[in-house]
């Protein structure tokens, strides 16, 4: 089975030039959106250059390790010892909150996510097991060694409001796009087609680590370890695909932009069983469902 639609080069909408006459660590995207590459996952400053203390928002926190890199770059990007106004998940997987429990004291900041991620995020509850037979790659065997015990922001964590509005992110809404994890979300800013995606579709094989090295542009599936529900995950991508986004900043990859990246999005929302889910795996077989919004058990 074909695991990518490959796209073209052009269309990344990262400008290494550009960067690196700003040098601050991030690479832009839009005027107010960059992103940080901390091993295999990426991180979302969103908040113009020289924002300051709390006139910006960090969409997901990487993985262990990475508190010192998302503080330096946003001391860089927003000023010496400029906090955001909040810490905002697309989920809670351990790539993507490696170090939210860290930067949320420091920081003094609430964190918002999808109501379906509170066991997750409170302590309460561990997400499934990761299932290493499915995609390949060297990641994806060692999957199994993942953490999928939850942190506990349980003092500071608010649920995303049920109207789709984002409070500190003005002009964003959030959209429920589950599969990979019951409560995902991305982040949709309708006046310039900006769509922060999580991995509700990803722009590398996340399950390889040469690809996640190399990045070449690719639009993917979610990284088809942690993926508990292929059903929900493809109606997440033909969702997205119909907001028809000018610029997508993805969990892992590097973000893509224009006409380019619309019809491989397209391609792979209408080809997505034959592109992204694999022929077996254990949740390919035995899909969990959110729909009755209870904690996931992790298989026996």
């Amino acid at each position: 089975m074909a695991q990518q639609i490959p796209v073209d080069p052009k269309s990344r909408a990262d400008d290494p030039a550009r960067d690196a006459e700003r040098d601050d660590s991030t690479h832009a995207i839009t005027g107010d959106v960059a992103y940080r590459r901390l091993v295999l996952v990426n991180t979302v400053f969103v908040g113009a250059p020289g924002a300051g203390d709390r006139g910006w928002v960090l969409v997901d926190a990487g993985v262990m390790g990475a508190k010192g890199a998302i503080m330096a770059a946003a001391e860089a990007r927003f000023g010496a010892g400029a906090r955001p106004a909040a810490i905002v998940l697309t989920h809670g997987h351990f790539d993507h909150v490696g170090v939210l429990e860290d930067l949320a004291e420091q920081w003094d900041v609430p964190v918002f996510a999808h109501a379906l991620e509170r066991p997750y995020l409170d302590g309460s509850a561990s997400y499934p097991a990761p299932d290493p037979s499915v995609g390949g790659g060297l990641l994806g065997r060692l999957s199994p060694l993942f953490p999928t015990k939850p942190v506990d922001v349980s003092g500071r964590l608010q649920d995303l409001p049920g109207d789709g509005s984002v409070p500190p992110m003005p002009g964003w809404r959030w959209i429920h796009t589950p599969g990979h994890a019951p409560g995902h979300v991305s982040f949709w800013r309708e006046a310039d087609r900006t769509l922060i995606v999580g991995d509700a579709f990803v722009t590398t094989a996340q399950e390889s680590a040469y690809a996640v090295a190399v990045q070449e542009p690719e639009l993917h599936g979610p990284p088809m370890y942690l993926t508990i529900d292929w059903g929900a995950a493809r109606h997440s991508v033909q969702a997205l695909a119909g907001l028809e986004p000018e610029c997508v900043i993805t969990g892992h990859g590097r973000p893509l932009q224009g006409p380019e990246m619309r019809r491989a999005l397209h391609a792979l929302a209408e080809r997505f069983d034959e592109v992204a889910v694999p022929e077996h795996g254990r949740y390919v077989e035995a899909p969990l469902s959110a729909a009755d919004g209870s904690a996931y058990a992790p298989p026996d």
